[in-house]
């Protein structure tokens, strides 16, 4: 793990016990916070997320910034998990057209890729912090996890998944993970991305009953 990775992760705080729901103005300002830590990504990669940084764009104290988010690695998981919210509603907005689920949700995907593809700072910075998490940070993760297995599912269009097409949707999961990271760290390109995604959402078709 980097320095900067470890020196984040020794500020973290344990995990808290679950929080009530935020007042109108509490999420305002974790919206904010949330909007400087993507700005700040979008212009410098991981490196240019510094908290002290984000409190003074965002217009919340130090101290209150922590109380949100332990640490730059929570901070930016989190972001992660807002910008897959955010596409998924673009994405509920002008549904995928392909005839069968596995068509359909490796068009989803691949369209969710090109809009990462659009900010490659913001991306590098959001799956390095995802890479850095660790067991601290299970809360944010699982956030993102269920975020993009709510995208992935929307696209199949089935009402009630099997055990079987939830595996399948946990493999695609991991392997568009991977598929980012591979590009990002230049070692694939955007036509190998989209033929492995492409591969992977076969397992879909494969898994599902044929009346369904």
């Amino acid at each position: 793990m980097p320095a900067e990775a470890k020196v984040e992760a020794s500020r973290a705080r344990p995990a808290a016990p679950a929080a009530p729901p935020l007042t109108e103005r509490q999420e305002a300002r974790r919206r904010r916070i949330l909007r400087a830590c993507a700005q700040l990504a979008s212009r410098g990669g991981f490196d240019a997320v510094q908290m002290r940084e984000v409190a003074e764009s965002s217009q919340v104290a130090l101290g209150t910034l922590y109380r949100y988010f332990p640490s730059k690695i929570h901070l930016l998981v989190a972001t992660m998990q807002d910008q897959l919210e955010h596409m998924h509603g673009t994405l509920r907005k002008k549904p995928p057209t392909g005839e069968t689920a596995a068509e359909r949700v490796a068009e989803t995907l691949m369209r969710a890729f090109r809009a990462l593809q659009r900010e490659p700072h913001l991306a590098d910075a959001m799956v390095r912090a995802l890479t850095f998490a660790d067991r601290g940070v299970s809360p944010e993760v699982d956030q993102v996890s269920r975020q993009t297995t709510a995208i992935i599912l929307d696209a199949m269009g089935l009402d009630d998944p099997g055990p079987a097409q939830l595996s399948a949707v946990r493999v695609i999961e991991h392997t568009w993970h991977s598929a980012l990271i591979t590009w990002l760290s230049g070692r694939a390109s955007i036509a190998q991305v989209k033929i492995d995604i492409e591969t992977v959402c076969r397992l879909i078709d494969l898994t599902t009953p044929e009346d369904a």
